[in-house]
């Protein structure tokens, strides 16, 4: 028995086409609808949360004419670069923060946007700086680095970060958007469908892993100054050389994170006693990882290195290292290929006048 075949007339097909269309922006829309809805639940869940801190403390006595001992007057800012083993690392900070007796808080920007506007950016420094009921406290989010000394604060926030190897962060990022990670499997990326594996982007000369797309370490770490963001720029560069030295407390690489809470744990146990062996020992050492990742080819690395926006980056990249690596040598001693945290090495002598 054969097959019945239908055909349908042109202008059927047509309205089909029309009609099939119209359902899958119609889905869109939803979804995009839904995405929305789910923010502002957020949104409104975080402004509960933080009434009810409020509300505890005012029942636990007025706070806010009482000086906070130099600990408890710490706030620390994670401005987390996107892709670098960040959700792995501030889940630390969760999981530690009732126990260390310090509050977590997440800095979501609009559509991810690191760069604020000048009110806001007004907005942040006055609740970072004044907002007693959350200190101690660790603020984190992709957001680029704000100079608090420019609006006249005088005890300014500690900087903490990591970054990654440029190619490896860009790879990561660009199987994300396609694929998503094994935090919240259901949740629906921007570029959702699209199969095309990074070398065939590359090799197409696609727009998602153009050289460009590798300008984020550099401007996240020179702040908010348009030259910060003009790809390429030598002083952007330089620029977030001086302020990884001179403004921030200590930046990781993702290849050593574990190094990194180590040194944090010694140098901050406000906030990180416990760090080292939860990172070692706990189920969300490696929580989240990019979907379907495929490692490009050699081939695909050659020609991204080929740009002198790569050169930047990764000279960036070195510096960091390079960096991180004598602190920890200076920190740090060898032993059976464990590392152990140095003891106190200085003591005080001569002390004049002498005690009766």
């Amino acid at each position: 028995m054969g097959l019945l075949r239908i055909m349908m007339p042109p202008k059927l097909q047509l309205l089909a086409v029309v009609a099939f269309a119209v359902a899958m922006l119609f889905l869109e829309n939803q979804i995009q609808k839904l995405e929305e809805s789910r923010s502002k639940l957020e949104r409104a869940i975080a402004r509960h949360e933080v009434r009810e801190i409020e509300q505890r403390h005012t029942m636990d006595g007025p706070r806010q004419d009482v000086a906070l001992d130099e600990e408890d007057d710490m706030v620390i800012i994670y401005n987390r670069v996107p892709k670098t083993a960040s959700t792995s690392f501030t889940n630390i900070a969760y999981d530690l923060c009732a126990k260390n007796k310090y509050h977590v808080l997440h800095i979501n920007t609009t559509k991810n946007n690191p760069v604020m506007s000048l009110q806001d950016q007004v907005r942040f420094v006055k609740n970072i700086t004044s907002w007693k009921e959350m200190k101690p406290g660790f603020y984190h989010g992709h957001i680029s680095y704000l100079d608090f000394a420019k609006f006249g604060v005088k005890k300014k926030p500690i900087y903490i970060n990591v970054i990654r190897d440029p190619i490896e962060r860009l790879v990561s990022y660009y199987y994300f958007l396609r694929f998503g990670d094994d935090y919240r499997p259901g949740l629906r990326r921007r570029k959702q469908g699209d199969k095309k594996t990074f070398d065939e982007c590359v090799a197409e000369g696609g727009s998602d892993c153009a050289p460009e797309k590798l300008w984020l370490q550099i401007p996240f770490f020179c702040g908010h100054s348009s030259e910060c963001w003009n790809v390429g720029s030598r002083w952007a560069m330089d620029q977030a050389k001086y302020n990884l030295i001179n403004e921030y407390f200590l930046v990781g690489v993702t290849e050593e994170l574990e190094d990194f809470i180590m040194l944090l744990e010694a140098a901050l146990p406000r906030f990180f006693r416990g760090a080292a062996e939860l990172y070692r020992t706990g189920k969300k050492s490696h929580l989240r990882k990019t979907t379907e990742k495929k490692l490009p080819t050699k081939q695909t690395i050659a020609k991204l290195q080929q740009s002198d926006i790569w050169k930047m980056e990764n000279e960036f990249y070195e510096f960091a290292l390079e960096q991180f690596q004598f602190i920890r040598a200076h920190a740090v001693r060898e032993k059976d290929g464990d590392l152990y945290i140095l003891a106190q090495n200085f003591f005080y002598e001569k002390i004049y006048p002498k005690s009766n």
